[in-house]
């Protein structure tokens, strides 16, 4: 008999492993957003989480899989937002609307507000950017058809938008209808 998959299962159904892995990243969310992305190692969430370098590795992964798991869960929250905000648009509506009500929803989150303080060239973008965790909520969210690219860019334009935001809102509107609906009409 192969005890493999029977002993996976366990695992994956453990309710100590998923307290395991919420606290895991509950610590990573805690340092990432006191200091960058880059600036915080797996020791650090080790240490910050009260677990070995061992035991996070075993029930989280190594940093790219940790950083996709809190930004996954951060994700959530603004999905739902925007998810209720676009449910009745269509086309390119739906992608200009899906961006800004994006961009409006992390802003207006003191927790993801100071993660996307500390994001920019050289500290944690690309892990953001080019998280397909993030890219599949931009290809639901937008109703676009899956594709990477084009959900990538979708990412990369409400990052910009966090990134270097416009004097005012009505200027991001016009500037993302402007660039960004042609693109998908």
């Amino acid at each position: 008999m192969d005890t493999s998959n029977r002993r996976q299962d366990w695992l994956g159904t453990d309710p100590r492993r998923a307290a395991a892995v919420a606290q895991i990243r509950a610590a990573a969310a805690e340092l990432f957003l006191e200091r960058g992305l880059e600036q915080v190692s797996i020791e650090d969430v080790a240490e910050r989480a009260g677990c070995s370098r061992a035991t996070l590795y075993r029930h989280v992964g190594g940093k790219s899989a940790l950083v996709g798991g809190v930004v996954a869960a951060a994700a959530a929250t603004v999905a739902e937002q925007v998810a209720t905000a676009v449910a009745p648009l269509t086309g390119s509506r739906r992608i200009v609307e899906a961006i800004l009500t994006s961009v409006a929803a992390v802003r207006s989150d003191p927790a993801l507000a100071a993660w996307f303080a500390h994001t920019g060239p050289g500290r944690g973008d690309d892990y953001l950017a080019s998280s397909p965790e993030l890219g599949r909520i931009a290809t639901t969210l937008t109703g676009i058809a899956p594709d990477d690219d084009s959900a990538q860019w979708i990412v990369r334009v409400v990052m910009s938008l966090l990134a270097l935001p416009a004097a005012d809102p009505d200027t991001e509107r016009r500037i993302v209808e402007r660039f960004v609906e042609p693109a998908f009409r």
